[in-house]
C-alpha cells in the first residue's frame, strides 16, 4: 500500500467504523507503507466521506441542551466525538493532498490520524453507554470549513488548523473536563485526559511544520500567522488559554504574550 493514496481511501470512508479501522490499519503497517511524496493526487469524490447522520448544520443551530439532563450529557459527549471524527479527517487530509514535503511529515500526520481514531473510538464506546450513538444529535462542520479553505497551501493548514483550531482545544478542555466532573461523569473526564495529553503533540506536529515551512521559505513566523489569519477568516482566540499547555506544544512566549493582548 502507499500511504497518502490510502489516506485518501480512509478519508473517503463514509462509514465511521470502518474509517477508523483504515486509520488505524494504516499506522499499524508503519514502515511497510510505501511513500509517494511527489504525486499530486486527484480526488472525484465528496470530502470527507461521513454518514448520513449526524445532519450538518450551522454552528448556530446546534440546540442548547441542559446538562442536568442525561439527553444533555450525551449530547456533549457526542460533540467531543464528532471534533473527533473531524480530526481524523483533517489529520488524512494533511497527508493525502499536500505533495513535496518531507516523509517525516506524512508520518507525524498518519501518527495524528490514529490518535485521533482512538479519541473517537473512546467517546463513541462512551455515548453508547450512556444509550446513544454517533448521529443522534445534530453537529456542525466548523473545523471541515477550515481545511477547504486552506485546501490550496500547506502553510496556511499547518498555521490554521493545529495551530489555532486544534489549539484552542487545548484552553477548552479543562473547563469541559470541569462540567464531566461536576456530573459525576468520571470516565469522560478520564477519556479527555488522554485526548488531553495527544492533543498537545498533535499542535505541537503543527507547529514543527509551520516553522519548517516558515525557515524554507524565508518568512517570520508570528507576522506571518497573523496574516494568514487574517486572509482566511481565522476565528479570534478568547481568554481563557491554557498556557502550560500551548508552551509544552511549542508556542514561543512572544506568541502568548501576543494572545494575551487586549
Amino acid at each position: 500500500m502507499e500511504l497518502r493514496s490510502s489516506a485518501l481511501t480512509a478519508l473517503a470512508e463514509a462509514d465511521p467504523q470502518e474509517k477508523v479501522r483504515l486509520t488505524r490499519a494504516l499506522r499499524q503497517a508503519g514502515h511497510t507503507l510505501t511513500l509517494d511524496t511527489s504525486a499530486h493526487l486527484q480526488c472525484h469524490m465528496a470530502l470527507p466521506g461521513r454518514p448520513a447522520q449526524p445532519v450538518w448544520v450551522a454552528h448556530t443551530a446546534v440546540p442548547k441542551r441542559s446538562l442536568r439532563t442525561p439527553e444533555g450529557r450525551a449530547a456533549l459527549v457526542h460533540a467531543l466525538c464528532h471534533i473527533e471524527f473531524n480530526a481524523i479527517n483533517l489529520a488524512l487530509d494533511a497527508i493525502w493532498r499536500f505533495a513535496d514535503m518531507p516523509a517525516a511529515y506524512y508520518q507525524d500526520w498518519l501518527q495524528v490520524a490514529d490518535e485521533e481514531a482512538l479519541h473517537f473510538s473512546l467517546l463513541r464506546e462512551h455515548l453508547q453507554s450512556l444509550g446513544f450513538d454517533y448521529g443522534d444529535f445534530e453537529a456542525h462542520g466548523g473545523l471541515w470549513s477550515m481545511a477547504e479553505r486552506t485546501a490550496h497551501d500547506v502553510l496556511a493548514r499547518m498555521a490554521l488548523v493545529p495551530r489555532t483550531l486544534e489549539a484552542r482545544g487545548l484552553d477548552a478542555t479543562p473547563a469541559v473536563q470541569a462540567k464531566f466532573k461536576n456530573m459525576g461523569d468520571r470516565r469522560a473526564v478520564e477519556i479527555l485526559d488522554i485526548i488531553l495529553r495527544d492533543e498537545v503533540g498533535h499542535v505541537a506536529i503543527g507547529n514543527r511544520w509551520f516553522g519548517w515551512l516558515c525557515h524554507k521559505d524565508g518568512l517570520e513566523p508570528v507576522p506571518c500567522y497573523a496574516r494568514l489569519a487574517l486572509a482566511h477568516s481565522a476565528p479570534r482566540l478568547r481568554q481563557p488559554f491554557n498556557l502550560e499547555a500551548r508552551r509544552a506544544a511549542g508556542f514561543s512566549e512572544e506568541e502568548l504574550r501576543q494572545l494575551q493582548a487586549p
